[in-house]
């Protein structure tokens, strides 16, 4: 859904490994009209990784509230750690239960939860952490 909804996933050509309501696994190939100048993936595409495996676990979660609320991120931070090169894989894991989430929606409040989002380069170095910080804004 997110490859045909959000198009910077397909400008980027970010492949979807593995996604399931608890975590999601995306991977970025290494392309030349992305790169900074130190032959790595510009932060911006660094940053479209993670913001987009979080943005998968969070759909994959919460996709059937999409009735009755909205995901949206809130803010994001992020720690580049090494200098990136090759393809990389960022891995978005929920930060908080599901249930705790939803029960709070129910409760009438506004949710929000983290998304801890690593990226390893092929040598499996972590090239990166980001936390992404999403709601559940309620539709209407």
């Amino acid at each position: 859904m997110l490859a045909s909804t959000v198009p910077m996933v397909a400008t980027l050509k970010l492949e979807y490994v593995e996604v399931t309501p608890e975590r999601a696994v995306l991977r970025l190939p290494d392309q030349p009209e992305y790169r900074n100048h130190v032959g790595g993936p510009h932060a911006g595409a660094m940053f479209t990784l993670g913001e987009s495996a979080s943005g998968a676990v969070v759909l994959a979660a919460f996709g059937d509230t999409l009735g009755r609320a909205t995901p949206l991120p809130v803010r994001a931070e992020v720690d580049y750690r090494k200098i990136a090169r090759g393809d990389l894989v960022a891995t978005a894991v929920l930060g908080r239960p599901a249930g705790e989430v939803l029960a709070e929606l129910d409760a009438g409040q506004r949710p929000e939860f983290p998304v801890e989002v690593s990226t390893v380069r092929p040598d499996g170095a972590e090239t990166g952490r980001m936390t992404v910080v999403w709601t559940l804004r309620p539709n209407g």
